[in-house]
Formats: structure tokens, sequence, C-alpha cells
């Protein structure tokens, strides 16, 4: 019981901050069951901002200390409102050499921001109208060609849209 109210201390302490945010144009999470299974893909839909502005996309994500791998793997589509798909095959340290996790948090829990688009060259929202992220994880064990079926300790997967300025 306590260990659930220290999981839901930290969670409240995580959006307090969140909410005091102004370059926060989009930030949305889905929770996991306690496995994320290689076939389960999260969408977010997304109604397009000001096409005039550059903003930062990210991908968040809430790890604990079952995550037993030093990266991640994803794979991150996004669907134009005219149907054009851009699919990115994406690789991110979760953990220093040492084995100690990366990301923010007090507790076993830890929250990463991890760039998708905007860090290399301005990302812009070209077109009006509803947009469609998709992320998938795509985890494979060194020297094997299968995926692992069901990823321990992705708690949540987030999106993220901030203005860049």
């Amino acid at each position: 019981m306590l260990k659930n109210n220290h999981y839901i201390f930290s969670y409240v302490i995580i959006v307090f901050f969140c909410s005091c945010d102004s370059k926060q144009i989009f930030d949305e999470y889905q929770s996991l069951p306690t496995k994320w299974n290689k076939d389960s893909i999260i969408n977010f839909n997304i109604t397009a901002p000001d096409s005039t502005k550059s903003y930062n996309l990210f991908v968040n994500l809430r790890n604990n200390k079952d995550y037993k791998y030093s990266n991640l793997q994803l794979i991150v589509a996004l669907e134009y409102p005219n149907g054009k798909t851009e699919k990115d095959t994406l690789e991110y340290a979760m953990a220093k050499p040492n084995g100690e996790f990366l990301g923010e948090g007090f507790t076993d829990v830890k929250e990463n921001k991890l760039w998708y688009k905007g860090y290399d060259s301005d990302f812009k929202f070209t077109e009006i109208g509803n947009y469609k992220v998709s992320v998938q994880q795509a985890m494979r064990e060194n020297g094997q060609v299968e995926g692992i079926e069901n990823l321990d300790g992705i708690m949540a997967v987030g999106f993220r849209i901030e203005n860049s300025n």
C-alpha cells in the first residue's frame, strides 16, 4: 500500500510541475499495462496548431526499475491530414554506463523527454487539420532478429509539442 501511495505522490508532483509550463502546446500520456507488447501501437491525435510557427516535438516516456536495457528503440510515425506518413526508427539512451537511469524523477519512476522533431531544423505543421502520431516499441536483444514480445518497465508513453522559441 505504501508503494502505491509513493507512485501516486510522484504522479501528482509531475502533473503539478507540467501544469506550470508556458511552452506547452500539447502534452498527453497513455498508460501501459505491466508490459508493452511489440504489436501495441500508442496513438495521439493532434489538431494542427498555428502553421506559421515552429515547434519542438517530443516522445515522453515513464519507466521504472523493471526496465532492464540501457537504450530504447521506437518506431514513430507522423501522419499528415492529407494521408502522407513519415515513419522513423529512433534509438534513445535510457541509462548511463553505470546503469543509472537517465530522466527526471525522485523515485523509481523516471520521466524521459526524448527529441522527435525540431532539434536540428524547424518543424512546422504545414497542413491545417488533424495529425496522428503513432509510437511502437521496436526493442531487440543483441544478436536477435525477432523483437522483444513484451517489454517490461515502460509505464506510460506520451507525446508533447512545445513552442520552439
